[in-house]
C-alpha cells in the first residue's frame, strides 16, 4: 500500500491500469483470515448462559448471556452481572451438549464470575496477555447476542485505560473500548485478538451510542479468577478511589527519577475513605504504594490485598509537577461499598 500511495503522488500521470486491485484484495483476504481463524480457535470453547431467577418460573430462563471455558476441567469466565442472584445455571457449548453450573465465585468490583460445569472433553481458550495490546489492533468478540447463538464481530481496539459503571453502579477500571460490536447477551464473551487469545472479557456497551463496546481486560480476568478460584471472592483491602492509566511526561519522569513511564490518574475520591483520610486529591497520580511503582491501576488492585487491612503504607503521588508522599491505612473491603479501588 505504501507503494501504491507513492504512485499516486508522482508528479507524473499514470494511467488508471497500473493501479492494481489485487492489492486491496490480499489486504481483504489476509484481514478475512485472521478473523476466520480467530474465531475458529476460540469459538469451541465459548458457551451460553441461561440463569433462572425464580422457582415458579424454573421452566423458563430469566436471561441470557455468555461465557468461556478457561480450563479443561469446565471452570467458565462470564460477567457478574450475567449470573448474579441466579437459582440455576445452564450452560449451552457449540456441540450441542447442556450443563447445569455451579456458581463459583463472583466481584461486581469487576463484573466478573467464575462458574463450572462437570463433563468430558471440553474445550478451553487461552488467556492471552491484554498488557501487549496496542490501540489500532484487531479483534475478535464471541457471543450469543439476543439469543443468535456463536456470533462473531470484528473490530479494533478504539482505546486502553477506560473508566466505566458496570450495571450494578459501581466503578470498573482500566477497561477496553473496542468498536467491534456487542449487544445484549455478548457479555462475558471473549473477545480474542488475531492468534485466537482472549485479551478481554466483553461487559458493557453505551446505548445509543454506536462502536462505543468495552471489555475487562485479561490480565485483570486472570488476577479475579485465580482468586475466585481460592476463595470464592477477591479478598482485597480498600482505599476508596477510582482511577485510570495514563502516561508521564518524559521531563516528569527524568525530573523525578521515576522507575516507569506511567501512573495511575485519580477521577474520583470516595468521602470519608482512607485515600481521603490521607489526603489523596482527584487530580492526583499515584505513581508508588508501599514502596511498589505503580504504573497501572491493575497493579495497585494487586497491592490492595488483604494483608494490607490496618496497615498504614506510603502512597507517593504527583500533583501538579510536584511529588508527595501521603500516609493510607487501607480497610478491609466489603461488598456493601462501592467503589473498586
Amino acid at each position: 500500500m505504501i507503494e501504491t500511495i507513492s504512485n499516486e503522488l508522482d508528479l507524473e500521470p499514470q494511467p488508471a491500469a497500473t493501479v492494481e486491485p489485487a492489492l486491496d484484495d490480499e489486504a481483504l483476504d489476509a484481514y478475512s483470515r485472521t478473523v476466520v481463524n480467530a474465531a475458529r480457535i476460540a469459538s469451541p470453547a465459548v458457551v451460553n448462559i441461561e440463569v433462572h431467577h425464580g422457582r415458579s418460573a424454573a421452566n423458563q430462563p430469566g436471561g441470557s448471556g455468555s461465557g468461556f471455558i478457561f480450563t479443561p476441567d469446565g471452570f467458565i469466565l462470564t460477567n457478574s452481572h450475567v449470573v448474579q442472584s441466579a437459582r440455576r445455571v445452564d450452560v449451552g457449548l457449540p456441540d450441542g451438549r447442556r450443563f447445569s453450573a455451579e456458581l463459583v465465585g463472583q466481584d461486581s468490583d469487576t463484573d466478573l464470575a467464575v462458574i463450572r460445569i462437570d463433563g468430558p472433553n471440553l474445550p478451553c481458550a487461552i488467556l492471552g496477555d491484554s498488557a501487549r495490546l496496542r490501540v489500532g489492533q484487531l479483534v475478535v468478540a464471541i457471543g450469543n447476542p439476543y439469543g443468535f447463538q456463536y456470533t462473531v464481530t470484528a473490530g479494533v481496539v478504539s482505546a486502553m485505560a477506560r473508566s466505566i459503571r458496570s450495571a450494578s453502579g459501581r466503578l470498573v477500571d482500566n477497561v477496553i473500548q473496542t468498536d467491534a460490536a456487542l449487544n445484549p447477551g455478548n457479555s462475558g464473551g471473549p473477545l480474542v485478538n488475531g492468534r485466537g487469545e482472549v485479551i478481554g472479557v466483553n461487559t458493557a456497551i453505551i446505548r445509543p451510542a454506536q462502536g462505543l463496546c468495552f471489555a475487562i481486560p485479561s490480565n485483570t480476568a486472570t488476577f479475579v479468577a485465580g482468586q475466585l478460584l481460592r476463595f470464592g471472592r477477591v479478598k482485597r483491602s480498600y482505599v476508596g478511589l477510582g482511577g485510570q492509566d495514563v502516561p508521564l511526561h518524559r521531563r516528569i519522569v527524568r525530573f523525578h527519577h521515576l522507575a516507569g513511564d506511567g501512573g495511575v490518574l485519580v477521577i474520583q475520591v470516595e468521602l470519608g475513605s482512607p485515600a481521603d483520610h490521607a489526603g489523596v486529591r482527584q487530580g492526583d497520580i499515584i505513581i508508588e504504594f508501599d514502596g511498589i511503582a505503580i504504573e497501572h491501576m491493575d497493579e495497585l488492585y494487586r497491592q490492595l490485598t488483604e494483608e494490607k487491612v490496618g496497615k498504614t503504607a506510603e502512597i507517593v503521588v504527583l500533583r501538579g509537577l510536584d511529588k508527595q508522599a501521603l500516609l493510607i491505612t487501607p480497610q478491609e473491603k466489603h461488598p456493601e461499598i462501592a467503589k473498586a479501588g
